[in-house]
Order: structure tokens, then C-alpha cells, then sequence
């Protein structure tokens, strides 16, 4: 009697794809709790799954980060969106601002995306340089109105995305809500007149070498 090789097929089909779903629920979970420093193993043995397994659907760090991260990103880029969309510039910028920090204390894991302080893939790089070059418009609006200080530039985003990932993964334990305070007192000191003249600010090119120099292998 013939095989029933198109139900085994069928089963194999099934079992892969729970097998991925659990892994992307088990990284989601970790990352959001503890950032992106969690060992894949960990992950592996919080999914039920082997690490072999792990690796059979996510071959590399990047490509689980990114497809963990999928809901987080479209997230952003709707604030981005959003942003764009608001009338009102000094809303439109802050509004941004405090969204996505909001988006960071949610999840630590994310908060390291927003960082750039992780290996990504080239989807989700372009992806997230598209969003970014969204908040460029809403940035060039904002001063345009002389409601933001005219020497903000789109590197002084990043280092507030770090330094926010910094100051959540800091306080998460015992001060969860002092990233808000943070964030407004870097609100405050984007918005125009400044009150004292800044230094210049770091290129895009060594912020790159920054951010490669502090991200993970």
C-alpha cells in the first residue's frame, strides 16, 4: 500500500511553522523583558525547541531580531507616520518623540533596535532609514516654524534613542516611569530658543563608526 507521503508532508508543514511561531513569541518575550543580550539558547529552551531547530528557521541573529521585531517596527513607522500627518509642528515632533521613548520602555529588546545597538538585516535597516528620513520632513517643519531649536539635527534623534535605551535599561527595576522625565527635559532643550549655543554635532559617518564600535557582534 502507497504511502500517505502528502499528509507526512502536510504534518512537516504544520510542525515548522509552530515551531516558528513559538520561537517568535519566546524572542518577543525575552527581548522586551531583558534586550537583546539574551542567549538564542535561552530563547530555544523557552520556545520548547531545540537550538539546532532555532537556527534551521532563524540562521542568524539578525534575521530572528528582525521577524521578532516586525510588530515593533510597523509600530514606529505608524508613528512616523502620524507625525507627518499632525498639523501642528511642535506636536507633530514632540508627540514623535515621546511615542516612540514610550515604544522603548515598553520593550528593552526594542528600545536596543532604536539604538542601533544590534545586528540588523538589510530589510529592516532600509526600513527603519525610511522611517527616519519621514521624521527628517517632520524635523525641517518644526524649525521652519521656529518652535525647534534650528541647530537640532537628525544625528541628535539617534543619541537620544541611545540615551534613552540607556537610561530605561538603567532604571527598569526601580524607576520604570524616569525615562518620561528624561524625555521631557530633552524636549524642553529642543525647543526653540535654545538657550545656550551647542557644539557641533557628530557627523552621520562617525555616528555610524559609533554605533558599530558599541553594537553586538
Amino acid at each position: 500500500m502507497a504511502q500517505d507521503t502528502g499528509g507526512d508532508c502536510e504534518r512537516l508543514r504544520v510542525d515548522a511553522a509552530r515551531n516558528r511561531d513559538r520561537i517568535l513569541d519566546a524572542a518577543r518575550l525575552a527581548f522586551a523583558e531583558h534586550g537583546t543580550d539574551v542567549a538564542l539558547e535561552e530563547i530555544a529552551r523557552q520556545a520548547g525547541v531545540g537550538i539546532a531547530t532555532l537556527y534551521r528557521r532563524f540562521p542568524t541573529r539578525a534575521e530572528l531580531f528582525a521577524a521578532a521585531f516586525e510588530p515593533r517596527k510597523a509600530a514606529y513607522i505608524e508613528a512616523t507616520q502620524v507625525a507627518q500627518a499632525e498639523p501642528d509642528p511642535w506636536l507633530a515632533f514632540s508627540g514623535f518623540v515621546r511615542t516612540v521613548s514610550a515604544m522603548q520602555a515598553a520593550d528593552c529588546g526594542f528600545a536596543d533596535v532604536l539604538a542601533l545597538n544590534f545586528p540588523t538585516t538589510p530589510e529592516l535597516d532600509r526600513e527603519l532609514r525610511r522611517a527616519t528620513t519621514g521624521i527628517g520632513d517632520v524635523i525641517e517643519r518644526a524649525q521652519a516654524a521656529g518652535v525647534l531649536r534650528a541647530d537640532f539635527v537628525l544625528q541628535d534623534l539617534v543619541l537620544l534613542h541611545m540615551a534613552n535605551a540607556g537610561v530605561i535599561n538603567a532604571t527598569k527595576k526601580y524607576a520604570p516611569k524616569a525615562w518620561e522625565r528624561f524625555t521631557t527635559y530633552m524636549l524642553d532643550s529642543f525647543r526653540a530658543p535654545g538657550a545656550s549655543e551647542l557644539p557641533k554635532p557628530m557627523t552621520r559617518s562617525r555616528l555610524a563608526l559609533a554605533v558599530r564600535r558599541s553594537g553586538r557582534p
